[in-house]
């Protein structure tokens, strides 16, 4: 027996048409630097969209499927590209601005991307890699910036507001298979070559509905929400879709992303809620610690990318600024867990509830895979690989010019699941608490250490800024911690006091004996703690290293 219900495609250009009327008064805030920021309403910000789709349409002859790649800062044109180009049934590639030279010509020639978008501060990024991108047709220009970087280019390049000057607010949008592509991003390619993941209309309408839910950032139109995590990461962790859905106005940060202007940008536009990565909010915190700025409106921060130390989220409690941890990844799309708490819980009870990865969506399942492959219990202490599967995680990633997706057996299990590569433990009622990475957990004699919660404690320390905590060779016990230490401006703590505060609440055998101290903690395009970077350091005895007896 089937149902009498309709059978309406869940497409992006349904959430497009949705928040330019709905939500027409709602706003895109982009900063500009200077005494005003640029506003532009959500009805503008469609119109828009909708004449970029026809100039891409008639002007480079952009079709279904072509890949058209955006190098841009979070702005109201990187919205507006957001909405067209998967609506006109096209495939919209962010590229990440922070990966290395080699690794954006590997993405792109992998992709295939016939037009790339780019902000103007971005061209001198982009003009040396052009002669190695054979199937880039066109580059549309947006902003200020040098353009003469561009000459002798062997493409085609338009401006963007020229490009819509003249064109009509209307569009005849295609009625598309809800499974096709809609949008592509790339990991960081942390090791081995970045792959690609493709979303589909389907995945990002149902994506940007959970992003919405109470149990989740749970935002409404009378929210303005922040969004530093770059439109290139993941997109943005889904915000511009789920903003179009409910209304919630966006305030973005376009290159301002340094935390003297983070601070201005809040104290003066009021955003109620942000998100970024833990490393930006360190920053923000050190900057409104030295220079004081009103934080007040920020009702919740939502924190991902990276594990949050808890002495972070306490250090942003005592300003009024709750933060609440998230985990995804790009192949989640990437919203997989939030850590609020249950109801009716004191806040000293709160606790341990918000320093967990957080507690699983009706859209993700989740299963935990022991060392030999049998499945673990959710009983809090069983630890394994975390694998997951549901409507907005991946299946296989893009398989480039053959056109064929791939399954590498380390990425996908034979049944199907995303072996995430993180290694943690789940409480019966579902909230996850990841304690490495597969790759990244000490193996010492014979037992495991989590580098993550070596990490956690010494960042606690009041003269620590940040620590990395990473395996090296020990003859004796196959691996031991080595922990690498920032420590803050005047700081004068030594090695010895650094493990005895350890000791605390670290058991004495997992105590690191090699220490050194470093600059600053070398990190990935993403923000994220860049372990294998240190590791080499070691191994290249780059490092000043002292080995406590």
């Amino acid at each position: 027996m089937l149902s009498t219900m309709q059978d309406v495609p869940l497409l992006v250009t349904r959430i497009l048409r949705h928040g330019m009327t709905i939500h027409g008064k709602s706003q895109v805030t982009t900063w500009t630097g200077e005494a005003e920021p640029h506003r532009r309403s959500f009805a503008e910000i469609g119109a828009r969209a909708t004449r970029l789709a026809g100039a891409l349409r008639d002007e480079l002859g952009v079709q279904q499927d072509d890949r058209v790649a955006t190098l841009m800062w979070n702005n109201a044109e990187h919205v507006e590209a957001y909405f067209a180009i998967p609506s006109m049934g096209a495939v919209l590639h962010t590229l990440n601005l922070r990966l290395p030279p080699e690794q954006l010509v590997f993405i792109v020639n992998h992709a295939a991307d016939r037009v790339v978008l780019v902000n103007g501060t971005l061209l001198p990024l982009l003009a040396p890699l052009l002669p190695h991108l054979p199937t880039i047709e066109h580059v549309v220009v947006t902003g200020i910036g040098d353009r003469s970087v561009l000459d002798g280019a062997n493409v085609r390049v338009h401006e963007y507001e020229e490009l819509l000057e003249g064109r009509s607010d209307s569009y005849d949008w295609p009625e598309l298979d809800e499974r096709q592509a809609a949008a592509m991003c790339y990991t960081s390619g942390t090791t081995g070559e970045p792959k690609g993941v493709v979303y589909s209309h389907r995945s990002l309408y149902l994506h940007s509905m959970q992003v919405n839910m109470a149990e989740s950032m749970g935002l409404t139109d009378k929210d303005t929400t922040l969004v530093v995590v770059p439109q290139f990461h993941v997109n943005a962790w889904g915000l511009p879709h789920a903003t179009f859905m409910t209304g919630i106005n966006m305030l973005m940060p376009d290159r301002f992303l340094q935390p003297a202007p983070l601070a201005e940008m809040i104290e003066r536009e009021r955003p109620s809620h942000a998100a970024a990565v833990p490393t930006i909010w360190q920053g923000l915190l050190a900057e409104v610690t030295a220079n004081p700025r009103d934080l007040t409106s920020m009702k919740q921060v939502t924190i991902g990318g990276a594990a949050c130390p808890p002495s972070l989220m306490e250090a942003y409690d005592k300003l009024g600024v709750r933060v609440c941890h998230a985990w995804g990844m790009t192949e989640t799309s990437p919203l997989g867990t939030m850590a609020h708490p249950p109801a009716g819980l004191s806040a000293e009870e709160e606790w341990p509830y918000r320093i967990t990865q957080g507690r699983f969506p009706a859209g993700v399942e989740a299963r935990l895979v022991g060392p030999g492959g049998d499945l673990l219990p959710w009983d809090g202490s069983s630890a394994g690989e975390l694998e997951v599967r549901g409507n907005w995680i991946a299946s296989a990633y893009y398989g480039g010019a053959s056109g064929e997706p791939f399954t590498p057996e380390d990425k996908f299990s034979a049944d199907g699941w995303l072996k995430t590569g993180d290694v943690g433990v789940i409480s019966p009622d579902g909230y996850l608490t990841l304690t490495d990475r597969a790759k990244d957990v000490i193996k010492s004699g014979g037992e495991w250490i989590s580098s993550v919660e070596l990490e956690n404690a010494l960042m606690a320390h009041p003269e620590v800024a940040e620590a990395a905590v990473v395996a090296v060779p020990d003859e004796k016990w196959g691996e031991r911690p080595l922990a690498t230490v920032v420590l803050k401006e005047g700081a004068t703590v030594d090695y010895t006091g650094l493990r005895e505060f350890l000791s605390h609440s670290i058991a004495k055998w997992q105590l690191p004996e090699r220490w050194t101290i470093i600059a600053a903690v070398p990190k990935t395009s993403v923000g994220k703690f860049d372990k294998k970077v240190i590791r080499q350091q070691y191994a290249d005895g780059a490092l000043d290293v002292t080995k406590l007896a």
